[in-house]
């Protein structure tokens, strides 16, 4: 990808309303970034809310302070983007990683859990995170405190750990976890969605918990309770196709709920290094979930779902309720059951294909039918 074809591809990425599926179909349609980002100007002039791309100057600082930190950034569609990370239905269209990317094609397994775990708790992650490295198993964990940092600090002592963080590259979070994050950058990789600059907000976290079990074969959760933000990793790593595994713990203890409950419902209980590797694929897409161990955990974010919304079946409902007659984009929405964002995605997806028009007045038409 040349400089100019980057700085265009990240501009189109930081416009809002451009997510990773309108993305991939402006790409489709056009060709290159470049071309997408020239039409963006008439696509936005038939939009009620016009597409507005970040000044080139702000994405190029962007570019430039990323390569001074000493990182770079991975595009999806291209070689060196992460190739588990791609299999999702809503990859992200670029990572920005400090350290060593190639780390991102290397086998890897996610050791996730409580932030106020246990003592016990923090020791089995530490020595499960090192046994796994020592096995050349690179270990994936989201930097938070509690079980997370454990992981990586155990991972760093015998081998290379991914932390996936949920702000920017120069936002470290938990703050006091600044030199742990500077030592992975070093001894590893720091992987962030987010724009330098960004903070760790709460919408931010299932999009990093996305990543997390994107880039790797299997998740370990240690300590879980119930309705917690480790068990949604959980079943984004069975949505997309990895293995769910979990330590046990006491039933006395709250912080064990959840976790003790996915052994319930069919994750590999996990004591020991053996028994996780024992059912490590050589790649994703193996395991098939038993259905009521999928409905057991906690359904995903309405963020981390919404590709599963945007499906052929949802645009041919979206696409009756449009005819020869205009039709507000609002009673659109309020008839197919649809979220806001899914049905613009849809919208978009249905104007690039030329089989609807978006008219003044937010109103959409059938193509043709005028």
């Amino acid at each position: 990808m040349t400089p100019r074809e980057v700085l265009a591809r990240l501009r189109l990425i930081r416009t809002d309303g451009v997510g990773p599926v309108t993305l991939r179909r402006l790409l489709e349609r056009y060709g290159s970034s470049e071309a997408a980002l020239d039409a963006l100007p008439a696509l936005s002039a038939r939009r009620a809310v016009p597409f507005a791309p970040p000044p080139l100057s702000v994405i190029r600082r962007e570019v430039d302070e990323v390569a001074e930190m000493g990182g770079r950034f991975l595009f999806w569609g291209e070689d060196d983007y992460p190739p588990l990370l791609a299999l999702l239905e809503d990859p992200p269209s670029a990572v920005a990683v400090i350290g060593d990317a190639t780390l991102l094609h290397r086998r890897q397994v996610a050791v996730v859990g409580a932030r106020n775990a246990s003592g016990l708790g923090r020791r089995l992650a530490g020595e499960l995170a090192a046994g796994l490295a020592g096995r050349e198993v690179v270990v994936t964990s989201g930097l938070a405190r509690g079980i997370d940092a454990a992981a990586h600090l155990g991972a760093l002592r015998a081998g290379r750990t991914i932390a996936v963080i949920p702000g920017g590259l120069d936002r470290a979070y938990p703050p006091e976890h600044a030199e742990l994050q500077s030592a992975i950058a070093e001894g590893g990789a720091v992987v962030a969605e987010a724009p330098l600059g960004t903070a760790p907000i709460a919408r931010h976290f299932p999009r990093r918990n996305r990543i997390i079990a994107g880039l790797s074969l299997g998740v370990v959760v240690v300590e879980a309770a119930l309705q917690s933000g480790t068990l949604m990793t959980a079943r984004l790593a069975l949505e997309a196709g990895r293995e769910v595994f979990a330590v046990p713990g006491s039933p006395l203890d709250p912080r064990c709920a959840g976790s003790n409950d996915l052994i319930r419902q069919g994750a590999h209980l996990t004591e020991r290094v053996e028994d996780v590797l024992d059912h490590l694929p050589a790649a994703p897409g193996e395991f098939k979930p038993f259905a009521r161990f999928a409905a057991a955990v906690p359904a995903a974010s309405p963020m981390a779902s919404q590709a599963a919304e945007v499906l052929p079946d949802g645009a041919a409902r979206v696409l009756d309720l449009i005819g020869a007659s205009p039709v507000t984009v609002d009673e659109v929405m309020r008839h197919c059951h649809l979220s806001a964002a899914a049905v613009q995605v849809i919208l978009l997806d249905l104007e690039l294909d030329g089989r609807i028009e978006t008219l003044p007045g937010n109103r959409v038409i059938r193509s043709g039918l005028r």
